[in-house]
């Protein structure tokens, strides 16, 4: 598949309403100090597999050469903010394609540029339905569920809260972490069996 969902989504500008907002109004960085969901819990859906990524790069290069930053911001900015991937998927891929035959590289100021090649271009092509698939459920999650998804991600915040402040306090102790997990792990169960519904 071209999707998974190994890793929480909620991304864009810095939070739900104001300047630097994203456009689904989930930010990189949250409240509480500035540590957002993705901060704490890595990158965010939706979320393209290693192999679904390249044509997401292709796709990315495919009007102009770009560096890798760029590429990543561009994705970004396509997915309507809820999708960017990280250095650490974006440079083994750019390799990967660079092997592939698929972009060549060539430098500008420093920097690595890559543009794509007549092979990426035709390998593009046929993955063209994937890409925009990619892109639209973006913006449809988005679209749809701005206000729930902003509820849950206020829910989230209040808990990482309580833990800081228990934290401050000295409260959390052996037998409050252990009530703590046996809570933790009643919540993940029901929500796991949720989602499989």
């Amino acid at each position: 598949m071209f999707f998974d969902e190994q890793r929480p989504w909620f991304a864009g500008g810095r939070g739900p309403r104001g300047r630097g907002r994203g456009p689904h109004g989930f930010g990189r960085r949250g409240g509480d100090g500035g540590r957002g969901w993705p901060d704490l819990f890595g990158d965010r859906p939706p979320r393209a597999e290693r192999g679904g990524v390249r044509y997401l790069v292709l796709a990315a290069i495919a009007d102009t050469p770009r560096h890798g930053y760029e590429i990543m911001a561009v994705i970004e900015e396509r997915s309507g903010g809820a999708y960017r991937p990280s250095p650490g998927v974006i440079y083994p891929t750019l390799q990967l394609l660079e092997e592939l035959g698929h972009v060549r590289v060539s430098e500008r100021e420093g920097k690595k540029v890559y543009s794509i090649t007549a092979a990426g271009t035709r390998e593009l092509e046929e993955h063209r339905d994937e890409v925009e698939g990619f892109y639209e459920q973006s913006e449809d999650v988005w679209t749809d569920h701005q206000d729930a998804l902003h509820d849950v991600m206020d829910r989230v915040r209040r808990l990482l809260r309580a833990f800081r402040r228990a934290a401050r306090r000295g409260r959390l102790n052996q037998a409050r972490l252990s009530r703590v997990k046996t809570i933790l792990d009643e919540a993940v169960t029901k929500l796991e069996a949720l989602f499989d519904e």
